[in-house]
């Protein structure tokens, strides 16, 4: 139960990094925002550590 627990909040937490994705995408896009290049390779680097935690704790 502990398990199926943990890869759970993980999972909510890459729904909630996908969100923020999107929405710094947008603030990137958008001319009087600063640069957000170096926080979405940021994020895209949580990502894919998360998605790796989750696909491990599977197959335990």
């Amino acid at each position: 139960m502990l398990k199926a627990n943990f890869i759970h909040k993980l999972k909510i937490a890459v729904k909630e990094a996908d969100e923020t994705e999107y929405w710094l995408f947008l603030c990137d896009a958008h001319k009087s925002y600063p640069d957000c290049k170096e926080l979405l390779n940021d994020l895209s680097e949580i990502l894919r550590i998360l998605n790796k935690i989750i696909s491990t704790s599977k197959l335990k």
